[in-house]
């Protein structure tokens, strides 16, 4: 399967199992995530509360046979720097672990970006861990730059 074979479209509630799944498929998320069945209702608090939200769009690339192979979140952020400017934040960018290197990632990206851009965006960011080394490259591969340092609390 190339990245020519998938479509991307907007998540459905029932595509929500199977985004945890890969969100869950690394060092990272499988300390945080919880891929049990059923779901925690959180997992589908969270979906219904973007899915509602004109500024938010969590897509899914999917195959041809029908299978959810990546996903991907796009926020709309308003704000005043950069004389007003919006910007594009992209976040939980994830392909099935048996589908990685075939170009979904990129072409989920781009799309991205392309939104980012037609929604009047001036700049789109992303932020990915500091042990994600193939991440960082992949996404320099893309035109993006490591220009800041991101930092996190968390509760």
């Amino acid at each position: 399967m190339a990245a020519n074979s998938i479509t991307i479209r907007r998540t459905r509630r029932d595509d929500v199992p199977v985004i945890v799944a890969m969100l869950a498929d690394d060092h990272l998320g499988s300390a945080r995530e919880r891929p049990v069945d059923p779901l925690p209702a959180s997992y589908f608090d969270a979906f219904e509360t973007v899915d509602r939200d004109p500024n938010f769009k969590l897509v899914v690339a999917e195959t041809g046979e029908g299978r959810v192979v990546g996903c991907l979140q796009l926020c709309i952020l308003p704000g005043l720097s950069s004389q007003g400017a919006s910007r594009g934040l992209i976040e939980d960018v994830r392909v099935a672990s048996d589908c990685r290197s075939r170009g979904i990632g990129e072409q989920l990206v781009q799309w991205a970006v392309e939104e980012a851009r037609g929604r009047g965006c001036k700049l789109v960011e992303l932020l990915t861990h500091q042990s994600r080394t193939d991440a960082q490259r992949f996404y320099k591969r893309l035109g993006f730059a490591a220009s800041h340092v991101g930092m996190t609390v968390r509760f």
